[in-house]
């Protein structure tokens, strides 16, 4: 939990608040871990059968109060890429798949994350670990995003899904992703958090599963403001 937490809770009702959330963090990935376990191994013998193994990548991300964690992902990449190159998926990118343009496209590249969940290294609902290419980017009052424990779902993961379509031709991706889109990010994230309830958090993930199921495009919400700042 984080600071404005505490702030906002009692010690008593702070506890249970905790309580509560790691309840619907437990239930809802031990839930989700069960149902989808056709897909998951449907996925696995897809990249398999293309690609060998491994099958999972790992990497280690930021995790809350600025702490490493290993986060697992279907293998999206060749076999050989491992953590090189740019530390962002672009669009066309050379080092994808097939099976691994479908995972991007899809997010089912992000199911294994369930596991994070359960571990407790991440939550359902919370702001997108970063990796450690980026966190340098955690200052000027952006190392607050670092309070609340990192999630699945949230308003950036929903709003940026098609993030690759927002880098502009000609400009690095690296320096576009750390002036432009981690700050328009970081700002949402804070805005959103730092006012949470259980409530809004249900509300994050049906608005998710809508957006996973029907390809439709909530980030056109925010018109054109990435671009506009490059």
């Amino acid at each position: 939990m984080s600071v404005e937490d505490m702030d906002r809770f009692s010690e008593p009702t702070y506890r249970i608040h905790i309580g509560l959330r790691r309840a619907v963090d437990v239930l809802g990935a031990g839930g989700a871990a069960f149902i989808l376990a056709p897909l998951m191994l449907i996925v696995a013998l897809a990249i398999w059968i293309e690609s060998g193994r491994p099958i999972l990548f790992s990497q280690i991300r930021l995790g809350q109060y600025g702490r490493p964690f290993r986060m697992y992902k279907f293998r999206k990449f060749g076999p050989d890429c491992h953590s090189q190159g740019c530390p962002l998926t672009m669009e066309a990118d050379g080092r994808l798949t097939k099976v691994g343009r479908v995972l991007a496209v899809s997010k089912l590249d992000e199911l294994p994350q369930l596991w994070n969940v359960l571990r407790g290294d991440m939550s359902v609902v919370g702001p997108r670990p970063e990796s450690l290419a980026f966190a340098d980017c955690f200052r000027n009052g952006f190392e607050k995003v670092h309070q609340h424990k990192p999630g699945l779902f949230g308003p950036c993961q929903v709003m940026f899904r098609h993030e690759s379509k927002y880098y502009p031709d000609g400009v690095a991706a690296v320096d576009f992703y750390r002036k432009v889109l981690f700050p328009a990010k970081a700002e949402i994230d804070l805005a959103y958090f730092s006012r949470r309830t259980l409530a809004s958090d249900l509300g994050w993930i049906v608005r998710a599963a809508w957006v996973l199921a029907t390809g439709s495009r909530v980030e056109a919400a925010l018109g054109d403001r990435p671009n506009q700042q490059k």
